[in-house]
Parts: C-alpha cells; structure tokens; sequence
C-alpha cells in the first residue's frame, strides 16, 4: 500500500529549475521587466547543487553579448569578467611529440576570440553563474539550492502545472529517516527547465511531448576539465589554446582547450565526442594522456593541480534542437540544446534563450494570462534573435565532422564560413551516439598509461578534488530499467563499457561472492555528468536527481 505524504504547496506565477546562465538570466529579465512597469510577480528559481554554481562547469572563453543586454553596467556591478582574451593558437596533435600551429588565416572565423566587435573573456562560468544568483536576488527572485526538482506536476489534460521537489531523508531501502522531509509542490502559471545538458526532467518533456519529432537525434560531448595555480612567469592571461588530433584516433572526434585566467590560473580539459566507435575508450585516460603532449606540458610542469570535474554538453545545433514550448513550460538553455558548438560556447546563446522566454512569459502574464497556454510566441521571438541566427549558420558544423571526419569536414565548415555560414547544404547526422558503439572484439583492448602524479592522475584522486558528496543512505540515482543487461549484454558484447565511459568510477564490474561479474553501482562518486544516460549501448541506464546538495561543488570552474 503506496503511503500518503501530506505535501506543503507554493505558488508562483514563475519557477524556473536549474540555476545555470539560461535559468538566471531568465529569472533576472522577467524581475527587470516586472519592476519596469511596476507589476508585481513572483519567480522562483531551485537549484540541485548545495549552492549556486556548484554544479557548473565550462571553458570558459565568454562571450559577454547576451550579458550586454542583460546589464549594460555589469561592469560596476562586479560581473566577474577579469580576463580578456589576449591570444589565439590553434594545434593539429599528431603525434605523442608532435603538433603543427595552424596559421591564423587557416583557422576557422568562429574559433577566434580576439579582434572584431566584442571582447571576449577567460571566466569561470561557476563564479558568473554565482553573482547571476545574487543579481537575481536583489531583483527579487526567490533563489532555493539545495532542492532538487524530481517531477513534472501535469493536471488531467497534461498541462505543466509545476514541479515536485525530491523528499529529503529516504533511506536506501525507502523507509524514512528521522530526518525526513517531504519535498514541496511548487505549483506556477509557468514553468521554464533549464537543468543543463540531458536534465532528467528536460528528457521526459521532451518525450511526453514528443518535441523532438522531425529533429535529428541529439548529439552530445562529454567535457572534462581540471584548474591548476601555475607559476606566474608562466602565466600568460588571456592566452587561449585550441586543439585536436592525438590523443584521439580519426574516428574519434573532439578536441582539447587550454586557457590562461586570472590569479595564475589554467583551465585545461577535453571536449570528445560520445559517438566514438571504440568501446573500449577512456575520456577521462584520454584526457589524462593529452596532458603529457609537450605543447600542453610546457604550461603545467611545476603547477599543481587544484580542481576536477566532467560535465556532458549538448551539441547537436539546430537540427537537433527540439520544440522548445509545451502547455505550461518552457525548455531553454542546454537543457534544449542551445550551445554553438562552432564557437565551443553556449554561455551567451543559453543566457539569450532565457531572457526570449523571459519576455515571452511577462508578455502573456502581463496581459492577464493565468497559465497553462503553450508560448508559441516565444518560438517567433527565438527565432528572430542573434542566438538563432548563429545557431542556423553552424547547423552543419558538427554532422559534417562527424560524417566526414576532421579534415574534410573541417574543410566543409572552413568554406560554409568563408562563405558566410549556413550557405552550403544543410548535412544531417542521423545516428545516435549510444548505437555507435561497436564490439570490444573489433578493437584492441588500450593499456592506458599509468599516472605520474604530476601531470596525469587516477580517477579517484579527481574525484576528491570534485568536492563531490551524497548521503551514502539514499536511493541509488542511477536507475537500471533491466538489471541484467550490463553482466548479460553489455560485458560480453562491450565489455561493459560503463566502466570506461564514466569519468568518476561510478562503474565496476566486480568478482561475487559466487565467482561471478556482478555491476557495482558506486553512487556516491557521481558528479552529474550525465554521460552514462547517454552512452549506455542499451539505454538501460536513466540518471534522476539525487537528494538535494548532493554531488560536487565546483570551486571557479
């Protein structure tokens, strides 16, 4: 019998789920425009991490157009925008040892970051995420972290009416603890998801609603990156360094970054595709083995590093991004899909998709729109704006390198650009990165090199500087639709490549009591990446929102 929790009910003309750009700058726009025509309006913002920005991770070379319009003064009010990009360099890694510099006219237009009509910025996407947050707050919003949204409130006709919050206090094997707490309704007239890159909720409207019909499927990368103090003769701030190549084989598309901020500071990190063939690849062991190129070693040798984490990021573009309205809500931000993956940012093109639906919502409610209507005034809007256009430019951007490979994909893009973007036919990659896995027998099992300590480490040790924690007795986040698919399928076909693919050792498959492999899910050592939703061959595998303030806290990242 199915126990009845009495539930506590908030209500707001608003919430917005996921402090992230897209969900912040909403939030600040439609207080803007509230406090502009003196109405009032109630908007609430609930963030899973234990804080604002603590689950954010990005580059991050910024683009600061969107906050342009957002807070002409950002500057006197402290955006913490300190570095300006000073210097592009581009690399082709072909070997171990080797690497060519491309020539600044062979390099692609949306790649650079210095000249034109803007300045761009080394940034940590956590610290401007936290001071969105407080802007927010001193426009009025309601800012909650620490609860994490767990399900959709629909009434009978299917329309988003809200959002559950998770329960607090729920024991591994359900019972409630002495320190339970029921999550709260937090009811709206509309609710925007802006949970990120494959947000668990984001996933089911998109399916509910089936906003993805005529779309291709969408594409995703899995981003992992580190911070590192380096010595200040070393330190060159505003240098920014793109590459690709080696470590990576000629199916196996993504490339690396290296950045120069402030306080002597570096952010490294890999960028690689989760359409790799290989299963017996390692994002995190090929991110490990990038480091020791001599091109990315003469910045770190003698620096220590001080952060880690991994992140998925969406990818696909235009022909990916989903319907992004349904009666009641909104999807924004990576949770649709807005990155500009020719550029490598989607900090200012989620922030923009906000601050559209901001508009969009304010309008209806403005006018007396009680809720529940489907915004399609936000899609004329959207598609009016400058994000769209950049997006509509680089639709082919991605499926070309990924139907073409690096070098004449790459060519493609370099001409689509010359050209102006978007000029040349639209191509369409069609296949979804978790049916590119092919047989651990078609491929040699790789022997990662094991970690020095100084510029490479394992797994574990990263993990710990994640600042990753959650309640060890609690339901496991990490659902199997079939428990036997990984031992059963998986490992004699893939040699169950969850234990690979995940950058935080999540996965293991272990000896039993009886003699026998058994998968070992380690929860606790999740930091919300997401990339086992995505990649799992089977799909059998479905990431949900853990108790609210778990997972990592990312200093600067």
């Amino acid at each position: 019998m199915t126990e009845q929790v009495e539930r506590d009910a908030m209500d707001f003309d608003v919430v917005i789920v996921g402090a992230g750009p897209s969900g912040l700058a909403a939030a600040c726009r439609l207080m803007q425009q509230a406090n502009e025509a003196e109405q009032e309006l109630s908007v609430c913002v609930v963030e899973k991490g234990a804080e604002v920005g603590a689950h954010i991770l990005s580059g991050a070379v910024f683009e600061p157009r969107a906050l342009n319009e957002l807070f002409p003064d950002w500057k006197e009010r402290g955006a913490p925008l300190n570095t300006p990009a000073t210097r592009d360099e581009l690399y082709l890694l072909k070997s171990a040892e080797k690497a060519q510099k491309l020539p600044n006219p062979f390099v692609p237009k949306t790649m650079h970051n210095t000249g034109g009509d803007q300045t761009r910025y080394v940034l940590s996407a956590g610290n401007l995420c936290r001071w969105l947050g407080e802007q927010a707050e001193e426009l009025g919003v309601d800012v909650f972290p620490g609860f994490a949204a767990q399900h959709i409130i629909q009434d009978d006709d299917g329309i988003v009416r809200g959002i559950l919050i998770g329960d607090m206090g729920v024991a591994t094997d359900g019972h409630h603890k002495d320190s339970y707490m029921p999550g709260m309704e937090l009811r709206a007239k509309y609710t925007l998801f802006a949970e990120g890159a494959r947000g668990h909720l984001g996933k089911r409207l998109i399916n509910d609603f089936s906003l993805n019909a005529g779309k291709d499927p969408q594409h995703y990368g899995i981003g992992l990156k580190e911070l590192w103090d380096i010595p200040a003769d070393k330190h060159e701030p505003g240098l920014i360094l793109h590459g690709s190549g080696w470590p990576l084989d000629s199916k196996t598309h993504g490339g690396w970054f290296l950045y120069h901020g402030e306080n002597n500071q570096v952010m490294v990190g890999l960028i690689m595709d989760l359409s790799y063939q290989n299963p017996w690849l390692s994002p995190f062991d090929e991110f490990q083995r990038m480091k020791h190129h001599p091109v990315l070693a003469k910045h770190l040798e003698d620096g220590k590093r001080v952060a880690y984490g991994a992140r998925a990021l969406t990818k696909g573009g235009l022909n990916c991004l989903p319907k992004m309205t349904f009666p009641g809500g909104l999807l924004i931000g990576c949770d649709a899909g807005t990155l500009n993956f020719a550029k490598i940012k989607g900090l200012h093109t989620a922030m923009k998709s906000g601050m559209v639906a901001a508009e969009a919502v304010f309008e209806a409610i403005s006018k007396g729109d009680e809720g529940g209507q489907e915004l399609v005034t936000f899609t004329e809007k959207w598609e009016q704006s400058w994000a769209y256009a950049e997006l509509k430019e680089s639709a082919s951007f991605g499926p070309a390198i990924h139907k073409h490979g690096t070098v004449v994909g790459g060519a493609y893009n370099f001409i689509d650009q010359l050209l102006g973007g978007g000029k040349l036919p639209n191509i369409h990659d069609t296949t979804p990165d978790y049916t590119a896995l092919k047989p651990a027998a078609e491929f040699e099992k790789i022997n990662y090199p094991k970690p020095d300590g100084k510029l490479s480490f394992d797994k574990l040790s990263s993990v710990y500087l994640s600042n990753t924690n959650h309640e060890e007795d609690q339901p496991c986040h990490l659902k199997l639709g079939d428990p036997a698919i990984p031992i059963r399928d998986n490992l004699p076909k893939y040699a169950e490549p969850a234990q690979r693919y995940c950058p935080a050792g999540v996965y293991e498959v272990i000896e039993g009591d009886d003699g026998k492999p058994q998968f070992q899910i380690n929860f606790q050592n999740c930091v919300h990446c997401k990339t086992c939703d995505i990649k799992d061959p089977a799909q059998n595998i479905t990431w949900v929102a853990p108790e609210g303030g778990g997972g990592p806290t990312y200093p600067n990242m």
